[in-house]
């Protein structure tokens, strides 16, 4: 598998070769082969679908009321 280049830190130097890229003059580089076998794929889904809503559905009313205020508090706190 080959490895893609690295793309220049510097901005200018970063700008240019997507100006290349963009018009042609410098071949777009090519992407790795991330093939993902498709039965995994599906089998990790199934799992991330059904996460939250299981859960939720173990908590008690009193662990999902103390949950959503550390969540509130989060949100609402100032960052000086």
């Amino acid at each position: 598998m080959a490895k893609n280049p690295k793309r220049p830190r510097d901005p200018n130097q970063l700008a240019k070769s997507i100006v290349d890229i963009a018009t042609g003059e410098v071949e777009k580089p090519k992407q790795a082969d991330n093939s993902k076998n498709p039965a995994a794929v599906e089998l990790g889904r199934l799992g991330g679908l059904k996460g939250g809503k299981a859960r939720a559905t173990k908590l008690t009313p009193k662990q999902r009321s103390e949950i959503a205020k550390i969540a509130a508090q989060a949100r609402w706190k100032k960052t000086d």
